[in-house]
């Protein structure tokens, strides 16, 4: 099974074959799915897939400015208030928080720098 970052990447260039649409909605309803999907396959997390879901939204609050305990989609969402924006936006976001936690390597073998 691909890792996460390999799956995003692959949405990414083809939202439709795997989401139906450009949608940040869809996407974070897909990526809840996949760590589940994972989880009931006894399939351990990488560091840099934990690093994402401990880390994502709380990093994602505090560039927002915004105190809440809803979904790191619903919190691009206020924002954009656009799916397919929103889907867009994701990816810039989620380029930016890897590099500002220090996630480097190619996408199928992330490592976290030190």
């Amino acid at each position: 099974m691909s890792d996460l970052f390999e799956v995003l990447q692959k949405i990414e260039k083809s939202p439709g074959m795997y989401i139906g649409r450009p949608s940040v909605s869809d996407l974070f309803m897909f990526i809840v799915g996949y760590e589940f999907a994972r989880s009931e396959m006894d399939i351990e997390l990488t560091e840099a897939e934990n690093k994402f879901y401990e880390e994502f939204q709380p990093w994602l609050q505090k560039k927002l400015g915004v105190k809440s305990v809803t979904s790191w989609a619903k919190l691009i969402m206020l924002s954009c208030h656009d799916e397919k924006i929103g889907f867009e936006s994701f990816y810039r976001l989620l380029a930016e928080f890897k590099q500002g936690i220090g996630l480097v390597g190619t996408e199928s073998n992330l490592e976290i720098k030190v």
